[in-house]
């Protein structure tokens, strides 16, 4: 499947965009004592946008699919008519992904298979917190995980909202592989957004 990773911003830029969004409402008065310190301080203080907004994973994604991007969506599907707003969206989420993808490979000194894979072996804290897996498969020319948990399907089903989900979030993977490189491809048969059990995720490297 979420990022976070160029997305037009990646997911986990869009992540890391969105946090500091709740900044003011959790600083609390503490923090607020603070504007009465000296003016050294205030000028060697950080920009108040970078501050740790104290929210979790949950309520980063609630703040920003929950309360916001989905009503909106789902608003402008009911005037456009749901299955070509759905459309839409499918080709809008392709768009991204290939430019996300194409956006990770110039970032990586050498856009290989490997380099792809990093995100499932050696995970960043952001792909622990927002999904559970395992590695199926991990050859020279094939990579497979079986996703158990996700934030993005969690979050969107609760809401009712799973169609939206899978054409903005999920439909763009299949894009994504083709961006980054031009010898991968993806192929995928469930996934939690769905209502299946698991994401099968299963890359190919050819060439």
């Amino acid at each position: 499947m979420m990022d976070i990773s160029g997305l037009t911003p990646t997911r986990r830029d869009f992540l890391g965009s969105i946090l500091p969004v709740g900044a003011l409402g959790c600083l609390g008065c503490k923090n607020l004592c603070g504007l009465f310190g000296s003016a050294h301080a205030q000028e060697t203080e950080a920009p108040k946008f970078t501050a740790d907004s104290q929210m979790s994973f949950t309520e980063v994604y609630d703040f920003a699919f929950k309360y916001y991007y989905i009503p909106m969506v789902q608003s402008l599907s009911s005037q456009v008519g749901d299955k070509d707003f759905i459309e839409m969206l499918k080709k809008a989420s392709e768009q991204s992904g290939r430019t996300s993808a194409k956006g990770f490979a110039r970032g990586v000194e050498v856009a290989d298979f490997d380099a792809f894979k990093a995100w499932a072996v050696e995970p960043e804290r952001f792909w622990k917190q927002v999904l559970s897996w395992e590695v199926v498969e991990n050859t020279d020319d094939a990579f497979e995980v079986k996703i158990t948990e996700c934030l993005w399907a969690k979050t969107f089903r609760e809401a009712e909202a799973a169609d939206v989900g899978y054409a903005s979030i999920c439909h763009g993977d299949f894009a994504y592989a083709e961006g980054y490189s031009p010898k991968m491809r993806m192929e995928r048969t469930k996934t939690l957004m769905e209502g299946h059990d698991c994401c099968n995720h299963r890359w190919l490297w050819e060439g």
